[in-house]
């Protein structure tokens, strides 16, 4: 058996950014720092971050650009993989990454709204016609059902 799962909460080190593969795929990548704190042998408190490096990709890649900023708390759930290319100068690179396959957004957007720098559209607002009040027979007629009457 094997298992390859990875989780952290934190917070973006900075905005996502969003890319499009050669063959339509969408691809966002952001950072999430998280940090530890402990009182070391001669009684100081100390803390140390960590920051992982996300990749998300398709609709995920896409909602992630849409509402994450930097400051941003956030959840992240995936799966570690290490990436292997050859740089400009001829060195072997190498980056662990946490692909991400699920992110629940922790926090509320500063204002209420997404990032000012990805603006959403206006919502759609579909009219809905008044709801049709359940019925319910006593004796000799019908009387209205109120939310105000129900015990539960």
């Amino acid at each position: 058996m094997n298992l390859n799962r990875a989780m952290v909460i934190g917070n973006l080190t900075r905005d996502p950014e969003l890319r499009t593969t050669a063959t339509g795929q969408n691809v966002c990548n952001f950072s999430v720092a998280t940090s530890s704190q402990w009182t070391d042998a001669s009684g100081q408190r100390q803390e140390r971050a960590e920051y992982h490096n996300i990749v998300a990709w398709g609709k995920l890649a896409e909602i992630c650009n849409q509402y994450l900023g930097k400051g941003r708390k956030v959840y992240v759930e995936g799966r570690l993989q290490t990436r292997e290319w050859e740089g400009q100068d001829g060195s072997k690179r190498n980056r662990t990454e946490i692909v991400a396959e699920n992110m629940i957004m922790l926090d509320r957007a500063p204002g209420g709204s997404p990032p000012a720098s990805r603006p959403m559209g206006e919502p759609t607002v579909t009219p809905v016609a008044d709801p049709v009040q359940p019925k319910v027979e006593h004796g000799s007629g019908e009387d209205e059902i109120r939310l105000e009457d129900i015990p539960f």
